[in-house]
């Protein structure tokens, strides 16, 4: 009975699969494992290439369906290790046409201990390199834009849901921009630490029945086969501890709260059209029927599955805190599952970085009207005047308003001309900030 067929017996069977992008790891630290083997004459020549053939079609997915062990398995990662090496052994072995040992040969100079702590970074590295990063990308660059043509659109300000100053609709969507600018960085410096690489540990670190430049060579292969700048790292600590991937996970917990307060304001600005408030509308949303009983409603469900994806990212945050914490001394207890949720969380990111910058943050047309109605409505302008006539009286004059008396009825009732008032209730100047009522 092959290790496979007994670890079904034992490991967990939820149907959680490896991903893609994990399974393509493992083949490319297979290669080139098997790569630097043959050329110092430790493996075979006919052995070693088919080893290298098969590898690479595990890299191109051929073999995905035969990665059958669930993700929740032992900790160390063997299940996952041992399913790859025994399909690429029986696969080397059709092309060799001679007997290929899953351990002997395809395992040759490695453990599950360095093997899968290095995948899982590999995978992670070039998720987030290939597809969150360029979707990031996309968002900051929709952001900017949006911000840009938006510019001009005067709004009244909320705090605690009350009306507030007046602001510009380019001012709101900006923050978000400088906010994701930001995460950008973090995201590039968190992938820093995840490039380094524990291959050439074996078993605890030391590096025991393999030669001692093992590790340095595999990594070397391994940059020049994904095309990353891959780094040999201290076997002893990336093998104990995953914290370089709950640093990359918490990157993306930061992207996905940002990304989730951006939806919430756009959800609120896009309620109504008519008792809500109005400020924007977003034509895309409305290519698919907003309820099954309502005729005609437009809802924001590309802007809530956006939320549903940040909740779900946050929550694999909160698991890899965990998984982070599992095991004792050389080892850690939760590779194969970090491995999975990191690559999961930054594939989840991607598909909602794109679709709300493309289906929502480029189709925003703003109601200019109604934002500067409320703009020009808000009892918060009293602020504008507080400097003049003290926060004692300006608090006095706010309860008049709150009685149903305009802001411009009640300034005139305090003297104040025309010509002061229009001055002083300028909203568009207002944004820009300043002391108006001393220019």
């Amino acid at each position: 009975m092959s290790y496979v067929e007994a670890a079904k017996k034992l490991f967990m069977n939820t149907g959680t699969r490896f991903p893609r992008r994990l399974i393509w790891a493992m083949g490319a630290v297979k290669y080139a494992a098997a790569d630097f083997n043959t050329s110092i004459g430790l493996l075979d020549s006919k052995l070693g290439m088919a080893i290298m053939d098969a590898a690479n079609e595990v890299m191109q997915g051929k073999h995905d369906e035969e990665v059958v062990l669930d993700v929740f398995q032992t900790g160390s990662g063997t299940g996952l290790n041992m399913n790859i090496n025994e399909v690429i052994a029986a696969r080397a072995s059709q092309l060799a046409g001679v007997k290929v040992h899953p351990n002997d040969h395809v395992n040759m100079g490695q453990s599950s201990n360095d093997t899968v702590p290095t995948a899982i970074r590999v995978a992670a590295y070039a998720e987030v390199r290939e597809s969150l990063l360029p979707a990031l990308d996309q968002a900051i660059g929709s952001l900017r834009s949006l911000a840009e043509r938006t510019s001009s659109i005067v709004k009244s300000g909320r705090t605690h849901l009350r009306d507030a100053l007046p602001v510009t609709m380019g001012q709101e969507f900006g923050a978000y921009e400088d906010a994701l600018s930001h995460q950008r960085r973090a995201l590039e410096s968190s992938l820093e630490y995840v490039a380094e690489l524990p291959i050439g540990g074996t078993a605890v670190g030391t590096g025991l029945n393999t030669p001692p430049n093992f590790g340095d060579e595999v990594v070397s292969r391994l940059a020049k086969l994904t095309g990353y700048p891959l780094k040999k790292g201290n076997s002893f600590r990336a093998m104990r501890l995953l914290t370089d991937m709950v640093n990359l996970s918490a990157v993306m917990r930061g992207i996905s709260l940002d990304l989730y307060r951006i939806g919430q304001d756009v959800r609120l600005m896009f309620s109504g059209p008519y008792t809500g408030l109005n400020e924007i509308d977003i034509p895309s949303q409305e290519e698919v029927a907003g309820s099954s009983i309502m005729p005609g409603k437009t809802n924001p469900v590309t802007v809530e599955s956006t939320l549903l994806v940040c909740a779900q990212v946050i929550g694999l945050d909160h698991a890899n805190q965990f998984v982070g914490m599992l095991g004792e001394f050389e080892l850690s207890m939760g590779v194969p599952l970090m491995g999975y949720n990191v690559v999961s969380q930054a594939s989840l990111l991607s598909e909602a970085l794109r679709k709300f910058s493309s289906l929502v943050l480029d189709k925003i047309v703003p109601n200019r009207e109604k934002a500067l109605r409320y703009a020009e409505s808000s009892a918060s302008l009293i602020t504008v005047v507080s400097p003049l006539i003290g926060y004692d009286r300006a608090s006095a004059l706010g309860k008049r308003i709150a009685k149903g008396m305009s802001i411009r009825e009640a300034l005139r009732d305090m003297g104040m001309s025309e010509q002061e008032i229009n001055k002083v209730l300028d909203v568009s100047r207002l944004t820009k900030g300043g002391l108006p009522t001393k220019e």
